[in-house]
C-alpha cells in the first residue's frame, strides 16, 4: 500500500492531474492485478449476504416503492430487480437504485469503520446492473467489485465525513464509479472524470442518520449507487467533471470538510498548509484486498450494536428479575456513544413510537430488547407491540452510554488484534449488586466467537429466505453464485433472486 497526501492547492497552481487523489484512485481502478483468490471468495460471500438481506426486506414500504419507480423504467436486456422475474430487467441505474435500498433496509449487511462509517457491500447493486446491461462476465464484476470494496474501504480508512456532518455516501459514490470502470475496461481518463462527478453528485448531510430517522436511511446508498451509474454514462461520452474536486480552492475539502475547519479556526488563507489526509491506495500490480478488512451483520441493527447485543445474551444469563435492575451504564467508544447513544442526545431514540430506523440507531432500546429476549429478529424486534412494551420502555430508560477513552482508542487501532467496536457494561441492581462484563467484537466478525465462513453466509441466506422464495430458486442462486467465476459474458442475469408469481406487493402510484 502506498499512501498519497492530500492538501487543498489554489487555482493558480494548477495542480497536475497526476498528484490529484482522483486520478490515483483511477490508476487503481486500471490496474491489471489479478483479484487474489480469498478477494474473489468473500465478494461471492457478500453477493449472498445481500441478496439475503434484499429477499428479507422485500415487501418493505421503502423497497416497495423503490421497485414501484424501478419498474417504471423498464428497459430490455437492462438490469435484474430484486423479486422480480428475472425476465423483467430496468434500466441500470434504476435498478441500482431499486436493488440498493432493498439491500440496505434492514441495516443488517457488510460494514468497515475507520476514520468514517462505510457499508462496502452497497457497491454491488450499481456494479452488478451495469454487468448485466453491458453483457459482462463473472471474471469481469469480481474485477469491478474488488475496486469498489477497495476504494470505499482504503477512503473510510483516511478520510473522516461524519465530523464535519457529511453522510458516508460521499465515500461510496466515487468508489461505486472506479468499480464501474474496472468492469468495463474503461481508460484512466475517463474513470477520473466519473470519480469527481460522482463525489460533486453525492455530497449530502448527516440529518439522514440523526433524530427523527426516515426511510431516506436505505434510499441514501442506493441514490449513490444511480449516481454512480449516471455519472460514468456521461463520462463515456466524453463530458468532464468539476476539477481538481477533492484538491481544489472551491473543493469538497476545502468548503465542507477539514479545509473548512482550518478556515473557520485560522482563517481562509491557511487552507492551503495542512495535509489532511494520507489516503492508503494499492500500489501497481498489487492485489486488491480491503474487502477482507470488512465485517458482515449476523444482526439486523447499526455495527456498533452487534457485539453490544451479543454481550447482552451472555449478561441475561445471570439476571432473573429485570425489574430488580437499577441502572445500566454502557461505556463504549466516542462513535457508539454519540452515534447510537445517549451522546447524540436524540429524544427519538428513548421513544416507543419511533420509526424501525430510529430505533435500530437506539443501542438504549437494542440492549433492552436483547438482554430480555436473548434473541434479536430483523422483524419482531423492532414491532411497535415489542418496542411499547411497558416493562420494555422501563428497562430502556434506564440505560445510558458514556465514552470511555479505551474503548475509542481500540474503535480506531490499527492493530487488527486490538481493534474493536464493543464496550463495557455495568448492570447496577437495586440491592447495590453490580454484574460487569465487556465484550470487544461480535461473534460473527473474523475474530468473534463463531466467525463467519461460507457456511454462514449461506445458513444466513437460507435463514431470511425462508418462506420467501422457493427452495428451487434459492437452490439455484447458491448453484449460480458459487460459480461466478466461471459465468459467461451475458450470463449474470442468472444472479439473480426472483419471488413466486404473486408474492409481491405492490407500490403506491407516483409520478414513473
Amino acid at each position: 500500500m502506498q499512501l498519497h497526501p492530500v492538501k487543498v492547492h489554489p487555482s493558480k497552481a494548477l495542480l497536475k492531474r497526476e498528484d490529484q487523489l482522483a486520478w490515483k484512485i483511477a490508476g487503481v481502478a486500471t490496474d491489471k492485478a489479478p483479484v487474489p483468490k480469498d478477494t474473489a471468495e468473500m465478494i461471492i460471500n457478500r453477493i449472498i449476504d445481500n441478496a439475503s438481506v434484499a429477499i428479507a426486506a422485500i415487501n418493505r414500504r421503502p423497497v416497495v416503492s423503490a421497485r414501484g419507480m424501478a419498474l417504471g423504467h423498464a428497459k430490455k436486456g437492462g438490469g435484474t430487480v430484486f423479486g422480480m422475474p428475472a425476465s423483467f430487467t430496468a434500466s441500470p441505474e434504476w435498478a441500482a437504485w431499486a436493488n440498493g435500498t432493498a439491500v440496505r433496509e434492514l441495516d443488517m449487511h457488510d460494514t468497515f469503520l475507520a476514520a468514517d462509517y462505510s457499508h462496502p457491500g452497497d457497491n454491488i447493486p450499481p456494479i452488478l446492473a451495469v454487468a448485466q446491461t453491458m453483457g459482462r462476465s463473472g471474471k469481469d464484476l469480481l474485477r469491478g467489485l474488488a475496486t469498489g470494496y477497495e476504494i470505499h474501504i482504503n477512503l473510510v480508512r483516511a478520510i473522516c465525513l461524519h465530523e464535519h456532518r457529511v453522510d458516508h455516501i460521499a465515500h461510496l459514490c466515487p468508489a461505486s464509479a472506479a468499480g464501474i470502470g474496472t468492469l468495463l475496461g474503461l481508460k484512466q481518463e475517463v474513470i477520473f472524470q466519473s470519480v469527481q462527478q460522482a463525489l460533486h453528485t453525492s455530497v449530502s448531510f448527516r440529518q439522514s442518520r440523526k433524530g427523527e430517522i426516515s426511510s431516506w436511511k436505505a434510499y441514501a446508498p442506493a441514490h449513490a449507487g444511480k449516481l454512480a451509474v449516471e455519472a460514468v454514462d456521461r463520462c463515456m461520452r466524453g463530458e468532464g467533471a468539476p476539477s481538481p474536486i477533492y484538491e481544489g480552492e472551491d473543493s469538497v475539502i476545502a468548503w465542507v470538510l477539514s479545509g473548512r475547519t482550518q478556515a473557520d479556526s485560522k482563517g481562509r488563507k491557511t487552507v492551503y498548509d495542512p495535509t489532511y489526509y494520507n489516503v492508503p491506495l494499492p500500489a501497481a500490480g498489487e492485489g486488491k484486498r480491503a474487502i477482507l478488512d470488512s465485517y458482515t451483520k449476523e444482526h439486523s441493527a447499526e455495527y456498533q450494536s452487534q457485539a453490544l447485543i451479543d454481550l447482552a445474551f451472555r449478561m441475561r444469563e445471570s439476571i432473573k428479575n429485570f425489574d430488580a435492575i437499577e441502572k445500566i451504564m454502557i461505556h463504549t467508544s466516542h462513535h457508539t456513544h454519540y452515534v447510537i447513544g445517549t451522546g447524540a442526545q436524540d429524544p427519538q431514540k428513548m421513544d416507543p413510537k419511533a420509526s424501525r430506523e430510529t430505533l435500530d440507531h437506539s443501542i438504549m432500546y437494542i440492549f433492552a430488547v436483547a438482554l430480555q429476549d436473548g434473541r434479536w429478529h430483523h422483524v419482531d424486534s423492532y414491532a411497535p407491540k415489542r418496542a411499547g412494551r411497558a416493562d420494555t420502555v422501563r428497562l430502556w430508560h434506564k440505560i445510558e452510554t458514556c465514552e470511555a477513552p479505551e474503548w475509542t482508542e481500540r474503535y480506531h487501532s490499527r492493530d487488527p488484534e486490538t481493534l474493536a467496536f464493543g464496550g463495557r457494561v455495568e448492570i447496577t441492581m437495586k440491592d447495590g449488586t453490580k454484574l460487569v462484563d465487556e465484550l470487544g467484537v461480535a461473534n460473527a466478525h473474523p475474530r468473534g466467537a463463531r466467525p463467519f465462513a461460507r457456511e454462514q453466509y449461506i445458513h444466513k441466506f437460507r435463514t431470511l429466505t425462508d418462506g420467501i422464495i422457493s427452495a428451487r430458486e434459492s437452490n439455484r442462486f447458491l448453484e449460480v453464485v458459487q460459480s461466478l467465476a466461471s459465468l459467461k459474458a451475458g450470463e449474470l442475469g442468472a444472479l439473480h433472486v426472483a419471488l413466486p408469481k404473486g408474492a409481491l406487493l405492490e407500490a403506491k402510484p407516483g409520478i414513473f
